[in-house]
């Protein structure tokens, strides 16, 4: 079993984690016509907004509550009540309220404050609001996101535990924060290719996968699972659950419907992703599509193709607990070796991982575990650039936030096409690092053509 070793340290340096706010208003941008409202400061929201912008290189429908010194002091639930009338009006189909820390420490309860808000304005009934406790000192992305999923079920899915199964082509999907909106893309292809009509929840490969909207503007997100779709889950054939830190939400979802459900840690690797292709032709009772079958022998051939370069190596991988299991199964399944690994908050899904030790820290911890282990490359987000460069090993980019890096948040991880990939662009990144005993050379007569020009070498 893997040891955890959990954070010693008073402060961080060079924090890891994103905020579980953010994660619980990317959870909503999953939904259609939705919009989240932070209630907190508009510092609070303007830097969530800013990671958001880099990392998906869209527009973002991030509001807030503008809670400010009065309304710390003195109490804020008028501030919450009027910042959902204002959106009301608008009329988005759902508007989700995450809290602050600010809110937090308060002693704010967002549940009553939408309680207040339904008293105020019975004329917004037809538009559902979905409280989340979800503070940004507690937890980290993963977990903020869990929570909103969460209250998104127990607010939208009604009990109907006999009606399981009327919509025997439906399955249902319960999408973790560590799969992007490539990868719920390619997983959504993948279930059709059964002759199953995926719903996915929350799906940010609708509403975050980088398209120019017909609308100029608009006030709320431009795609994503709409809310009818979500009060059917009740229907479906069974609910595939991609992320072990969906378990309570999975829970919720199966006590309210009966819909069974299968759980996967995560869908990177050949096993994993076997796992689900048995699954979905049980489930359908077609034949696996010959078209899987290409990408499964494409998949081992790229293992084949980049053995040489993977096998052996030692990576350093700083994620959040979903990514990181499915990262490190990924890495192990071509013969390379994680010798260093951090994640920002504790989950017990961390002790399957396989790996030896998982240090619970930031971006400093892993330096020095990667630093005294030799790790010769670097998987972290886009804050991980530092550290890579003082270290002198190359970076690949994988997790939340990506700035300054095209596509990132497009990429596919999951299945044979999302892990051959992988592997190519590691492959090339070692490569590049000109990784080995014996190291090119280079005649200095090549590398300086103005030498020559002079008439130093004829």
């Amino acid at each position: 079993m893997t040891e955890i070793v959990k954070r010693k340290k008073a402060l961080s340096v060079n924090p890891l984690k994103a905020s579980s706010t953010l994660g619980a208003c990317l959870a909503i941008m999953g939904v259609g016509r939705a919009v989240p409202m932070i209630h907190g400061s508009q510092g609070c929201t303007a830097f969530g907004k800013i990671f958001f912008i880099q990392h998906f290189q869209e527009p973002i429908p991030l509001q807030t509550s503008a809670l400010d010194q009065t309304g710390t002091v003195m109490g804020s639930y008028d501030y919450l009540v009027e910042g959902l009338n204002t959106l009301a009006k608008k009329k988005p189909a759902l508007i989700g309220v995450p809290t602050s820390g600010l809110a937090a420490v308060q002693g704010f309860d967002v549940e009553m404050g939408v309680r207040e808000f339904r008293a105020a304005h019975p004329e917004h009934d037809g538009v559902a609001v979905v409280p989340v406790n979800a503070p940004d000192y507690a937890g980290s992305l993963e977990s903020g996101f869990a929570d909103a999923l969460l209250a998104i079920v127990r607010a939208l899915v009604p009990d109907a535990p006999g009606r399981a199964g009327e919509r025997r082509r439906q399955v249902n999907v319960l999408a973790g924060a560590a799969l992007t909106p490539g990868d719920i893309e390619y997983l959504k292809d993948t279930i059709e290719s059964f002759g199953l009509r995926p719903v996915v929840v929350p799906d940010i490969s609708d509403s975050l996968d980088g398209h120019l909207a017909p609308e100029r503007f608009s006030p709320h997100t431009t795609g994503g699972t709409p809310v009818s779709e979500i009060s059917s889950l009740g229907l479906a054939a069974a609910t595939i659950v991609v992320g072990a830190s969906l378990n309570e939400a999975a829970d919720e979802l199966r006590r309210r419907t009966g819909v069974p459900d299968i759980r996967f840690d995560h869908l990177c690797g050949l096993d994993a992703f076997d796992a689900l292709v048995m699954t979905l032709r049980d489930i359908s009772g077609n034949a696996v599509p010959e078209r899987l079958d290409r990408h499964r022998a494409q998949f081992l051939d790229a293992m084949v193709d980049t053995h040489f370069m993977m096998g052996f190596t030692r990576v350093a991988v700083a994620a959040e607990a979903d990514l990181l299991l499915g990262l490190a199964a990924l890495i192990k399944g071509t013969g390379a070796e994680v010798t260093a690994a951090v994640a920002p908050a504790y989950a017990a899904s961390l002790t399957r991982s396989g790996l030896a030790t998982v240090k619970i820290g930031d971006l400093e911890d892993l330096e020095i575990a990667a630093r005294q282990t030799g790790a010769e490359v670097l998987i972290a987000n886009s804050h991980g650039d530092a550290v890579a460069e003082r270290l002198g090993i190359p970076l690949c980019r994988a997790g939340f936030p990506q700035f300054h890096w095209f596509g990132g948040s497009a990429k596919a991880w999951i299945g044979y096409r999302g892990g051959r990939q992988a592997l190519f662009d590691l492959a090339n990144i070692l490569t590049a690092a000109e990784r080995g005993e014996v190291h090119p050379y280079r005649s200095v007569y090549g590398q300086k053509p103005e030498y020559r020009r002079a008439g130093g070498v004829a």
